[in-house]
């Protein structure tokens, strides 16, 4: 028969065992990641994987877990393995630091405007930023984003017209504007030179 002391060490093992297990892996981050660095929408995605945008919305906030056949379907789509999504990340560097050349850099030629995405990869569909330049003329005009997202814009040159929820407000040099997003905007250039600006997006 075993003694209180063994019973008492085994059990001590156990937890330190327990204690010890890795925490699951954030398949939903893994997707986003891969999705955002292959600059595709959610919509690319949905359409590719032939999973639901809402879905698919809901497994990249780890609100939802994907079944091995939905995440087979997506990483399909991203052209990568399935064991890509539980490949470990790399601890992140105590300072890491990007050159103006390593800004992702996004031009809508026609609408004359440039978006630089100043947001680290990660936090995309989260919490974003960017540098908006609008040429004279220029606008960017979007789709409703996901229900409760928030833009905040502060204008750093020029004027700017923002257009929400049937509403117009003009912008000057360090006026900020606070909108929903969650329905078809805009930004524009009201003014006759380049406009600046930096663009704050907040998912709901």
């Amino acid at each position: 028969m075993a003694s209180s002391g063994m019973r008492r060490g085994a059990s001590n093992t156990a937890a330190t065992a327990a204690q010890t297990v890795a925490a699951p892996p954030r398949v939903g981050e893994q997707i986003q990641r891969l999705r955002n660095e292959r600059k595709m929408t959610l919509d690319d995605l949905s359409r590719a994987a032939g999973v639901s945008k809402s879905m698919l919305s809901e497994i990249e906030r780890d609100k939802a877990n994907p079944t091995i056949a939905v995440a087979w379907r997506l990483t399909n789509a991203l052209g990568v393995s399935l064991d890509s999504l539980f490949t470990p990340q790399k601890a992140p560097e105590p300072i890491a630091v990007s050159g103006p050349h390593d800004i992702p850099t996004l031009s809508g030629h026609d609408a004359r405007y440039q978006l630089r995405v100043w947001g680290p990869i990660e936090l995309a569909g989260k919490f974003e930023w960017y540098e908006l330049t609008l040429q004279a003329g220029g606008a960017l005009v979007s789709s409703a984003h996901e229900p409760g997202t928030r833009e905040h814009l502060t204008v750093l040159h020029g004027v700017v017209d923002i257009e929400a929820a049937g509403t117009t407000k003009r912008l000057k040099v360090a006026d900020t504007a606070r909108y929903v997003a969650d329905e078809p905007h805009a930004i524009r250039n009201a003014g006759k030179g380049e406009a600046k600006a930096l663009l704050v997006v907040i998912h709901g």
